[in-house]
Order: structure tokens, then sequence, then C-alpha cells
């Protein structure tokens, strides 16, 4: 291999690529476009290439546009010849909705396969970006790949759902308000994804079961306080309980906003100011329900040495994970703090949508 890149690093620099706006290419044959950061001159350029792009997003944002998703789990919006860099934006981004919601009619694709649909999607939601792509297939992939300058990937290693190797890089002492006997350690995966972090308090006991707590990241509850949801408390009583117990481990997963990321959270928040609540938010934004992957937390723990745990959550689906990854939960332990007349709402939406035991 030399200095090229391997497979983890082409996926890495596709994720970049399409943040900064800049098309790929899957081998499957097609070229693709994050619609979040597309501008006119490439809509206009891709226009210029024949063929008949289209514009992909998953069956959550087509129920809400009332377009067919013959595909099931995605709809493969043709574009109209007309169609501007507007109508691309309105039809992928929910902002408009209510004061726009006739974007169409909107025709969709029924006929082939959606795979390579599927990977452009799944590359858009690891880019932390709206989960929508213009997709317009190519006859020989690599020579225009090679011909444009552009990152060449494989579609089915987009849609590989394996879960990257985590590596431990750094830990040191850390004192803490609620124990001076505090240690942080750095963990980084090998796909150049986010790093997440394990606050351990104590010389927790490997052989028996430790208190634990998946912790997801959240800027606005963790760091400013914010009153639309419990985060911020579950974060500081659940290093409280520790502190008092003398030992525990708290996963800090940097898996913000149920893992769409920071500007779709808020893109979510805007919503639920419109009226929806955040499931029904994530729905129209064109993700699931909850978009985070407990197997960080699981491994992390493993890596540690820890194979039992009591583990604080109010999730059951958190307990279903960790045990399923081999993690034993011996005892789950509530966590039932922070609730205001700001987040009752959405603590409601918690326990009667997702299950959470409120």
């Amino acid at each position: 291999m030399g200095f090229s890149p391997d497979i983890t690093e082409r996926l890495a620099r596709a994720r970049a690529d399409l943040r900064m706006g800049v098309p790929v290419v899957l081998d499957g044959g097609a070229v693709i476009l994050a619609a979040e950061t597309l501008d006119a001159d490439r809509l206009a350029h891709l226009r210029t290439m024949g063929g008949t792009p289209v514009l992909a997003v998953t069956g959550r944002r087509a129920q809400t546009l009332k377009a067919r998703a013959y595909d099931g789990d995605v709809a493969r919006i043709l574009l109209p010849p007309d169609a501007t860099l507007s109508w691309v934006c309105s039809v992928a981004d929910p902002a408009d909705d209510l004061r726009a919601p006739m974007k169409g009619p909107l025709g969709t694709a029924r006929e082939g396969t959606a795979d390579l649909h599927r990977a452009a999607i799944a590359l858009a939601k690891a880019a932390r970006l709206l989960p929508a792509a213009l997709v317009l297939e190519l006859a020989d992939a690599a020579r225009f790949a090679r011909q444009h300058n552009l990152t060449l990937v494989p579609a089915d290693a987009a849609l590989d759902t394996d879960l990257s190797p985590l590596n431990p890089i750094i830990s040191a002492r850390l004192p803490l308000e609620v124990s001076e006997a505090g240690r942080l350690h750095i963990f980084r995966p090998d796909d150049g994804a986010e790093e997440h972090y394990a606050v351990e308090i104590g010389r927790p006991d490997r052989s028996n079961p430790v208190l634990s707590r998946l912790h997801s990241a959240c800027f606005t509850g963790d760091l400013l306080g914010s009153l639309k949801c419990d985060c911020g408390p579950q974060l500081r009583g659940a290093l409280a309980q520790m502190g008092e117990e003398g030992a525990g481990v708290l996963l800090y997963l940097n898996q913000e906003g149920r893992g769409i990321g920071l500007a779709n959270k808020m893109r979510a928040y805007s919503l639920q100011d419109q009226g929806f609540d955040t499931v029904e938010a994530n729905h129209r934004l064109g993700f699931e329900d909850d978009e985070r992957d407990f197997r960080i937390g699981a491994e992390i723990l493993k890596r540690m040495g820890f194979g039992a745990v009591r583990l604080l959550t109010n999730n059951p689906a958190k307990v279903a994970k960790m045990e399923s990854c081999g993690v034993s939960v011996t005892q789950r332990v509530p966590l039932k703090v922070g609730e205001n007349v700001h987040n009752y709402g959405y603590l409601a939406t918690k326990a009667a949508k997702s299950g959470h035991l409120l």
C-alpha cells in the first residue's frame, strides 16, 4: 500500500469532502453530493452530465414530504428539470415545511436498486449533515474520480456497520470536585471519527460490577445549563454518586443530539419551537428516534477491564445493548434528576415514545 490511504482512511476523507461540498464517487457507479453543502455551480454542472439525477432522502423524510418511498427506508426523488438550489435545500431541510408545505408533486424512482443511494445517505449521516444527497449514476466511476480528482469509495464500505476499533491514547490523573481521585482516559477510533472519554473515579475493582454511566455529549445541557433537557443534571448527578461511593466509571461519548450532531440537534430544537416533539422533529429531519451507537460504551468498558456494571440509566435500550455486547448489567440504577417546566414535555416524550423509565 505504501503511502496510499486504505479504505478506512478514504471513508474519512469522503466524510470531510461532503462536509465541504466536494462530490464523492461510489465505485458501484455514482457521483454524490450532500444536499446541505451543495452549491449552485456544482448543481448546474451536474445537469450538464446527462443521466437522471435524483435526490436521495430517508423514508422518514419522505413520509413528511408525502413522497413514495418505493425502497422502504429510502426515497429517490426525481430532480425536476427546473430544480434550483433552493428547491433542493427545501426538500432536504424541513426548516420551512410549515411555511411552504407543498414541495411537489414529487416523483420518485421505483426501478432498479437503491444501494448506492443508501450509501450516499449513510455517508451524509456520518458527516453529521442532513441525511439527503444528490446521486447521479455513472458508467465508469473510477475513471470519473480520476478525471476530477475526487475521492472514490466502495458503496458497501459506506454501508458497513461494524464498530471501528477504539484505541486508548492516554490517561492522566484529574482531581474533580466530586473526587480528588479522578482519572481521564481518551479513546480514539480508527475511522477518524470523534474521540470518546472515560472518567474513572477512585480505583474500581475490575472483578466486581462497577457503578457506570453511558453519557452522550450534550453541549447545551452539560456546558450551558440548558433547561430543555435533563442531560446536565444527569451528568453531575452520576459523577456525584460515583464520588460518594468512592468508585465508578462515566463514559462521555461524543454522540451529540442522540447521534445526529449539534447542528442537526439545533435544527430539531427549531422544529420543536414549531410544535413538534423531539421524536417528530428527528423524523422530519430524516433521522431515526435515536442514532447513537452504544456499542462504543461497551467496547470502552471491556478495554478498561470491566465485564459487569451497575448501570446508571433510565433507558432500557442501554441495558439491552450492554448485555448483547458482552457486558453484564447486574443492576439498573435509576437517575431521575433535572425535571423542570421547560423539559416536562421532552421527558414525557422520552417515556412515551422511547421507553425511558421515568
